[in-house]
């Protein structure tokens, strides 16, 4: 009996899904509830699990587009000791076959009453061509069954192609790649008698030299959460009037005081106090007095949002993700810490669930992490600003009439000015501003 996998359950938002990874390759045993394989959405990462024990047959490459319903696999049930006993009567097929090439007979012998099905072959012969073959069966072990197939119509070894899959595994893709692009295993389409240009060890020497415009590059295709993301912010850059206003932060007021309570928070929160929760209050305070900036256009009616949900910016294996601080106005500093390090973490583990990722009303990046002095973020739709912060570098700074150094951070506000007046974008920079360098007032929300 087969059971058939399908597509995970997708937001209802999202139309399709690529397959990320197979953490099994076709034929593989499975048991019940086994990881088998990664989907990937613009979003998330969803997880799909073996519902029996039993033959893992896969039906889509690593890297397919997958819709709604969409058969990812089969698991037949009872394979385990189906698959031994068609190992043991594959050895001695194998066997039987060599000693009647030996003899010049042809062979004739039959597999379960069945006559052995020449689909299931390669449609190539190593041992009918004038050279030997690239890879042992040995080499090949490992290898997809698609892949293997390919490997010996084409007289290909496996050093010669780099691998895109998990492990740099080599998939389908990267043989046909491989195939399309080396002109000496373009001969070995089936066109004459494949070249043994595909020995490893000579594989470099006999390969032509390739042009400037044909230098080695590896191609790899973008992941669903990329190419959402540069439709995007493409989208955003047609649509949207985007402006960005600068100011800049005199930082020494919260470091001093990072500095003389964070052993304390630290121990009473279980948490580090960093620079994050400032911002995220600061703004949620900026936002009260100017509230067009955390609004939204929708055709022709502005949404003003009652609520402040902050999505945060963070940096994750599969690229930038944004997870959203719900409701940041009601949270204390050591909340905001809390649930900015929750998030992260399940970002790094591609654990974010859908529900982590929509609603925000009010964006912040920190370019400053990766060192960054100055930038021009751009709006998370359907948002009408963003918050970019930068590097604390130490610069000169007038006080009280005296050239002093003090730590300085630059702001930046981009904005969606079909909505927002340049006027309302630069006070809530100011407020920023002012709360930061009197962190008091976040303290009693003047």
């Amino acid at each position: 009996m087969s059971i058939e996998i399908k597509t995970p359950e997708l937001p209802e938002s999202v139309d399709e899904a690529t397959l990320l990874t197979w953490h099994f390759q076709s034929g593989d045993k499975v048991q019940r509830d086994d990881k088998i394989a990664d989907v990937e959405t613009d979003k998330i990462v969803l997880e799909v699990f073996a519902p029996a024990d039993g033959e893992l047959q896969t039906l889509v490459e690593e890297g397919g587009i997958l819709k709604r319903g969409d058969k990812l696999a089969t698991i037949r049930e009872g394979a385990a000791s189906d698959a031994d006993a068609d190992a043991g009567e594959e050895s001695r097929d194998e066997s039987e076959e060599k000693a009647e090439k030996g003899s010049g007979k042809k062979s004739s012998s039959k597999k379960s009453g069945r006559e052995k099905e020449p689909e299931a072959e390669s449609s190539v012969d190593p041992d009918r061509l004038d050279v030997k073959p690239a890879a042992t069966a040995e080499e090949l072990k490992g290898l997809s069954p698609s892949v293997r197939k390919l490997m010996i119509e084409h007289n290909l070894h496996p050093n010669q192609i780099d691998g895109t899959g998990r492990d740099k595994r080599i998939s389908r893709e990267d043989v046909i790649r491989f195939i399309e692009e080396t002109p000496v295993a373009k001969k070995n389409l089936g066109l004459g008698t494949p070249e043994r240009a595909l020995d490893p060890s000579k594989a470099g020497a006999q390969v032509p030299k390739k042009t400037l415009e044909d230098m080695d590059v590896r191609r790899v295709p973008m992941s669903q959460l990329r190419t959402r993301v540069a439709a995007r912010l493409k989208e955003v850059q047609n649509t949207a009037a985007l402006l960005t206003t600068f100011n800049e932060v005199n930082m020494k007021p919260v470091m001093d005081i990072r500095a003389k309570y964070k052993d304390r928070f630290e121990k009473d929160y279980g948490v580090k106090l960093g620079f994050m929760s400032f911002f995220v209050k600061a703004t949620v305070e900026a936002l009260k007095k100017f509230p067009i900036i955390n609004a939204s256009l929708e055709d022709r009616d502005i949404l003003y949002h009652e609520a402040y949900h902050i999505g945060i910016a963070v940096d994750s294996p599969r690229g930038l993700v944004v997870p959203v601080l719900r409701n940041a106005e009601n949270m204390s500093f050591a909340e905001v810490e809390k649930n900015i390090r929750e998030l992260a973490g399940k970002a790094k583990e591609a654990k974010l669930a859908y529900e982590d990722l929509i609603g925000g009303t009010f964006t912040i990046t920190n370019g400053g992490v990766f060192g960054s002095m100055l930038s021009t973020p751009i709006v998370n739709a359907p948002q009408s600003a963003i918050l970019g912060m930068h590097a604390i570098q130490e610069r000169p700074w007038v006080e009280n009439g005296e050239v002093v150094v003090r730590p300085v951070m630059y702001l930046a506000l981009t904005y969606d000015h079909r909505i927002i007046d340049g006027r309302d974008a630069v006070q809530y920079l100011i407020s920023m501003k002012e709360s930061l360098e009197d962190p008091a007032q976040l303290m009693l929300q003047l």
